[in-house]
């Protein structure tokens, strides 16, 4: 502990944490917006559902099938060339980003079929005997039925993409996970990596308190 330069490493960890907050806010926002569309299409188009698209269903099932399973560290390598198309670079923040976004929203997708396929058919079958049309089924019955269940899978996510941001740093994504690597790791202070590490828990345990208040204040006006 003696070794380390607090003087010199203080501000570089607030930097880093700034990055990191980056980041996770930037890509959870257009994640969540990316991924709750591609949700609401994939659960609308199922067989047997109010917009039932079998071409449109096996399409995105298997998109997410396939790019979901793929380790995040793999990932944010295997698409260097279209971050590089698109970013204009494999490495940094806005790169890191960019990598985030596209799995998180598909992660998000799977998160948002899975809980509105667990909303009660009645509820459906009873809009349909008023006449409600399939967009306003979704978005008034749905939606809102499935909201708290929702809000339970964005908070896992959230927290998903603050792992996922110390990982990016490991190829140069900047954020904790760099600092960590370069000042930590790499120069054998156990005491860095330890003062990231509870940067990182403090960080998941706002998201998931966060996450879990505003689920239940949801459910309670259910």
């Amino acid at each position: 502990m003696g070794t380390t330069n607090w003087e010199l490493l203080w501000p570089k960890i607030w930097t880093a944490l700034l990055q990191t907050l980056q980041m996770v806010t930037i890509a959870m926002v257009l994640a969540s917006i990316f991924g709750v569309l591609l949700g609401l299409v994939l659960y609308s188009t199922r067989p047997g559902h109010i917009l039932a698209n079998k071409f449109v269903f096996a399409l995105l099932n298997g998109v997410i099938n396939v790019i979901r399973p793929i380790p995040f560290i793999i990932f944010i390598v295997a698409i260097g060339p279209l971050t590089r198309a698109v970013i204009g670079t494999t490495i940094g923040t806005n790169a890191a980003i960019f990598a985030l976004t596209i799995v998180a929203s598909l992660s998000i997708a799977r998160i948002v079929e899975n809980n509105l396929v667990a909303v009660d058919p009645g509820a459906i079958e009873a809009g349909r005997a008023m006449g409600a049309r399939p967009l306003r089924i979704l978005f008034t019955i749905v939606v809102p039925e499935g909201l708290g269940a929702l809000i339970l899978g964005l908070t896992y996510m959230m927290v998903a993409l603050i792992d996922a941001t110390a990982v990016a740093g490991l190829v140069g994504g900047g954020g904790l996970g760099d600092l960590a690597m370069v000042y930590g790791y790499q120069r054998f202070d156990s005491t860095v990596m330890l003062v990231i590490i509870v940067f990182l828990i403090i960080l998941v345990q706002l998201a998931q308190y966060g996450g879990n208040a505003l689920s239940r204040k949801i459910l309670r006006r259910g």
